[in-house]
């Protein structure tokens, strides 16, 4: 009977079982439903909630330059010229605003109060939610002639707000030391944050961002800022490409509180590149203010066609053939702006649709008539894009019918799996008869798949749709994965989900890689996205000591397993070859080093940054000279195992 009434007790779901967190604890508790994960991206974030603070103040028309240090043992500090938080008595709690902005989520001044009409920080959990992610957070506000200063650790006071001296500044320095126990890493890295800090400097034209890194004897800087705005970002977005006309086009409009701007240039390049943001932040998914864009651009260079006569009949240009080419910066500021869809980065507001789609039919119209080469260069670059579409229609039709890609024949240079399960399964696309026969040898048949590659690959950045429907070396891996490119892409036909480039740890082989790459980058970018990518990373080196055989993968690994091997002995000798190619592995090797999922290793392919990626691309792989060249200088330092 007790037993009886234990288990029921135990059963019961009562008041008692609600557990209530206080203060900060929910973050503490949970802090990926604040900042996302507790990985890298979630420390990071850190930084972007303190600088989007200072951010909204440059938008109220109060902040002209921020500067954020990474100090020794990875601790940040924000420093603003805005007008400081305010420090006197916030009437709901009885407490000083600066305390209550830094210890209760869902407060700050973007909830209609007044201090800001257009906010990036929309929920008002920044500040606290740093703050409770942190072992210790100072904030000192300069404000009406002293400093009040303020302190924290892991969310709690520990010094209640007082003055600690005079100032003839405004502004707020916030500095915090991230909490090792809440973060898988608080080591900052550099370029993420350059990054991120670009693209504020670009949006927020005159805005000075300052970013330094004292971490170490060498002190980094670099500073932002873009009198000319989203044209200076669209003109480094187009980077690597070719221009086909000299300015970059610029429409601004604006109605009541909200406020819109696109900058646009067209480039000789088959590929569009289109970069949204409301309130400076990044519209992954679009939403109504791209859609209004998009719509207006296709009308407008309909209309001027067939004003001009270049367009006949019932011809039109389709939106996709408007945007060939095409680099745009859409940025729009509104209060109150509505995020939906999945990763809450696309603009639900029907009114910037309106917006932006009757400003850029009326300013774009006028930019045309008022320059009618640069309008001539456009259309017919539209035009060939329709013409090229069209072709490419029919050689995606030649392409099913040659191969067979609707009745599910797969190509002959393809080994194919036993298992039926994408999920389960993995293939291996492999450069070169001989490797591909190792593989094939090598593999485990029931999940692993084997397509070999041979000859040059074509550059999809310098080739237009209809080619790479023709091409003989890219035919077989769009039939292999069997998902389709471009618009027709669907990841949920993919027969794996897990694609393994290997080639070899040379020049030649990182110059495979990256073709394969740019096309999966350019026309089955979901794959990518969703993390389906990967590179294999085969050994550079073999160690053998009698019997005993290790493999290294790099020249300070090589160097390290060999003083392993001798041991005692720094006389023993130690065998070392390197192995000069995937081909001259035989099937043991490869499987152990290579393919074995137990001792293999694999590089995914990530989109950390998809503007990065799109102007890395760009570079590396499209027709002007100069700009990859100075890419490969400033990168060379990063770049290792080449066999030159």
């Amino acid at each position: 009977m007790s037993e009886e009434k234990n288990i029921m007790q135990e059963d019961q779901y009562g008041g008692a079982q609600i557990q209530v967190l206080e203060g900060l604890e929910a973050v503490r508790k949970r802090p990926g439903m604040y900042i996302g994960s507790t990985s890298a991206s979630g420390l990071h974030h850190l930084v972007y909630e303190i600088v989007d603070n200072s951010i909204d103040e440059a938008l109220a028309g109060f902040c002209t330059e921020i500067t954020v240090t990474i100090g020794e043992g990875d601790i940040i500090t924000v420093l603003d010229n805005g007008r400081g938080i305010p420090v006197d008595i916030q009437p709901q709690t009885g407490r000083p605003a600066l305390e209550v902005v830094f210890t209760v989520l869902h407060a700050g001044g973007k909830f209609g109060g007044g201090g800001y009409k257009v906010s990036g920080g929309l929920h008002g959990v920044g500040a606290s939610v740093v703050n409770a992610l942190s072992e210790w957070l100072q904030v000192r506000v300069h404000k009406e002639g002293v400093i009040y200063e303020m302190k924290f650790a892991r969310g709690a006071i520990t010094q209640e707000m007082k003055i600690v001296g005079k100032t003839e500044h405004t502004g707020t320095e916030v500095t915090f030391k991230p909490d090792a126990e809440m973060f898988d890493t608080t080591v900052y890295d550099y370029e993420t944050l350059h990054t991120r800090l670009r693209e504020k400097a670009f949006l927020n034209a005159g805005l000075r961002i300052v970013l330094r890194d004292v971490r170490g004897d060498e002190v980094r800087e670099d500073e932002m800022c873009y009198d000319g705005g989203i044209r200076e970002f669209v003109r480094w977005l187009s980077e690597g490409k070719s221009p086909l006309h000299d300015e970059v086009i610029y429409l601004q409009g604006k109605k009541d509180d909200d406020v819109a701007e696109v900058a646009l240039l067209y480039n000789d390049n088959y590929n569009e590149t289109m970069m949204s943001f409301a309130n400076d932040i990044n519209t992954t998914e679009g939403g109504m203010h791209e859609a209004g864009f998009k719509a207006a651009l296709t009308k407008v260079l309909n209309a001027y066609g067939i004003k001009t006569g270049a367009i006949k009949g019932d011809d039109r240009v389709s939106g996709e053939d408007c945007r060939e080419g095409l680099v745009a910066v859409i940025s729009v500021k509104l209060p109150e702006p509505q995020f939906e869809g999945q990763t809450k980065t696309k603009l639900g507001n029907a009114r910037m649709r309106t917006l932006v789609e009757s400003m850029v039919s009326t300013k774009l119209a006028e930019y045309l008539d008022e320059n009618p080469a640069v309008a001539k260069i456009i259309l017919e670059k539209a035009l060939l894009a329709s013409r090229a579409r069209e072709m490419a229609r029919k050689a995606r039709e030649s392409v099913r019918n040659k191969s067979g890609l609707e009745s599910g024949s797969m190509p002959d240079k393809l080994k194919d799996c036993n298992e039926r399960d994408p999920a389960l399964c993995e293939i291996y696309i492999v450069e070169g008869d001989s490797a591909a026969g190792s593989a094939n040898q090598g593999r485990d048949s029931r999940f692993q798949a084997v397509l070999a590659m041979w000859g040059k690959m074509l550059n999809v950045e310098k080739a237009r749709p209809d080619r790479v429907y023709n091409n003989d070396k890219l035919n077989p891996v769009i039939m292999a994965l069997g998902a389709g490119i471009g618009e027709e892409f669907n990841l949920e036909k993919l027969r794996y989900h897990k694609i393994i480039i290997m080639a070899d740890a040379d020049v030649d082989g990182s110059h495979i890689r990256t073709l394969l790459l740019t096309f999966f980058f350019r026309f089955m970018r979901p794959l990518i996205e969703n993390g389906y990518v990967y590179s294999a990373v085969p050994p550079l080196y073999k160690l053998t000591r009698g019997k005993t055989e290790r493999v290294a993968y790099s020249d300070e690994e090589r160097d390290r397993i060999s003083a392993e091997m001798r041991g005692d002995d720094p006389n023993r000798k130690i065998e070392i070859s390197r192995f000069k190619g995937l081909g001259e592995m035989n099937k043991e090797e490869l499987w152990e080093t290579t393919m074995n999922p137990e001792t293999r290793t694999l590089r995914r392919i990530t989109l950390g940054d998809a503007i990065a990626a799109d102007r890395t691309f760009s570079l590396l792989m499209g027709e002007e000279v100069e700009p990859r060249r100075a890419w490969i200088e400033e990168n060379a330092h990063s770049v290792s195992n080449l066999d030159i």
